[in-house]
């Protein structure tokens, strides 16, 4: 019998247009009135996760950055684990190397040494992969992405690196280069300590090594006391498989890539069909 369910945000429980299907917030309502525990797993930071679920009116607690944190449903944080300023500074050396945009991602929110490269960026990456849309329109909606992220902007990340107190919970870097992605996955993962992954074709996500989903998710329902069997998670990246392999219902979204259709138990429709809201049906009967 399931008794927790964990799903990821971008490309799964958020459709194309980046909200939450009313017959997906149905599923969510009923899993929660047959006692069923519900989370988030996402990459987002906390600011960037509840953006999207205050506006869907979802009340439930989070997995963040990857599992760099845990928070409560009132956002009191439960669990964090990040990089110190070291090992950054060698994660971020890579990155400078090779001329890569890349964010960081602390308790006190994320931060930028160049604002405008990251918007166009993004912009980049997303008028790629939607032709059709407009640019004006895909250059808004980052640059709101960046409004509600609680983003700094610093002249140097040594600032950052550098202070006493540093704690990074993720390097989030983008190119449209996907050779140069894969090489520079390779040269991180010679560094000590630290998880290379990615939630899309064109970004690299490193945090500390125990900062996974899956590892946060096992504390999780340790601290509910449910098994992990008992656990249904829902993901379509790379990012999501430390999870997906641990838990009894694993579903793979149907826009998933083909190494976590390959992990889970089953396959459900894609973010634009409901695939979060047919998986908890299917499983509640």
């Amino acid at each position: 019998m399931v008794k927790c369910i964990a799903s990821d945000m971008d490309g799964t429980l958020l459709n194309s247009q980046g909200m939450i299907s009313e017959e997906t917030k149905q599923a969510i309502q009923l899993a929660k009135e047959q006692g069923i525990e519900f989370l988030v797993a996402t990459g987002r930071s906390w600011e960037e996760a509840r953006y999207v679920l205050d506006k869907e009116e979802i009340d439930c607690a989070a997995i963040c950055v990857n599992g760099a944190e845990i928070r409560s449903s009132k956002g009191e944080i439960l669990h964090s684990i990040g990089m110190d300023g070291e090992t950054a500074e060698k994660v971020a050396k890579v990155f400078d190397e090779v001329g890569m945009y890349y964010e960081l991602y602390t308790p006190e929110g994320t931060w930028t040494a160049d604002e405008e490269l990251g918007i166009q960026s993004l912009v980049d990456i997303y008028h790629t992969a939607n032709p059709s849309e407009d640019v004006e329109e895909i250059r808004d909606a980052v640059k709101k992405r960046f409004t509600h992220s609680s983003l700094r902007i610093v002249d140097q990340y040594q600032e950052v690196f550098q202070a006493e107190d540093c704690t990074i919970y993720k390097f989030l870097a983008f190119s449209m280069d996907e050779e140069l992605l894969l090489k520079v996955s390779d040269r991180l993962r010679e560094i000590e300590g630290i998880d290379v992954t990615s939630s899309g074709r064109h970004n690299i996500e490193v945090s500390h090594k125990q900062a996974q989903k899956g590892i946060a998710l096992k504390e999780w329902t340790a601290k509910l006391g449910i098994s992990l069997q008992d656990t249904m998670a829902i993901g379509d990246n790379y990012n999501d498989l430390s999870m997906l392999q641990i838990v009894g219902h694993s579903f793979a979204m149907g826009n998933a890539e083909q190494a976590v259709k390959q992990v889970c138990r089953y396959t459900t429709a894609t973010n634009s069909e409901d695939g979060v809201a047919k998986a908890i049906r299917k499983l509640l009967g």
